[in-house]
């Protein structure tokens, strides 16, 4: 199965295409992150991502997807925009590849890597030892790598969306 996994936002979104299931340790296919430019008017930066994400699912041809389900404090001010962006994703997995994303909570698939509020850079180091990588970048791509990988051993929140 190819797996995608997601690490949502307005101006960076990160992706990561593995290919496995949950008998053996997953490739990693691709990865990488979507950013749009903060000065862009926000139709703009999500007309951009809507190209990416179709770009993204036409090459890669995902069986399933995996998003991290966003969670916002109360002063938050980036949550209007990182909903909207979910929502051109969620299109775009639908209209390009007839998916229906499926959400994992960050604490979530963190804890499924064995600490559920590992930084950025633990996230990093543990995905290194589990693919046996002599290094990974330390952006939101290694989020993503962790969200489709978790979901590809089976993890799921069953979130209704």
């Amino acid at each position: 199965m190819i797996w995608l996994g997601i690490d949502p936002g307005l101006a960076i979104v990160g992706w990561a295409i593995l290919e496995g299931d949950e008998t053996i340790i997953p490739s990693i296919v691709d990865y990488g992150i979507i950013e749009t430019d903060k000065k862009m008017p926000t139709g703009e930066r999500l007309a951009e991502l809507e190209t990416d994400f179709v770009s993204i699912i036409k090459e890669f041809q995902p069986d399933a997807i995996a998003i991290e389900m966003p969670f916002f404090s109360r002063q938050i001010k980036a949550a209007g925009g990182v909903l909207q962006a979910l929502g051109v994703i969620n299109l775009v997995c639908y209209r390009e590849a007839k998916l229906t994303p499926f959400f994992l909570h960050q604490a979530s698939w963190k804890a499924h890597l064995g600490n559920g509020k590992a930084t950025k850079k633990e996230v990093g180091e543990m995905l290194q030892q589990i693919f046996d990588l002599p290094s990974l970048p330390i952006d939101d791509s290694v989020d993503a790598i962790a969200i489709a990988y978790s979901a590809c051993c089976g993890l799921r929140n069953y979130i209704t969306n």
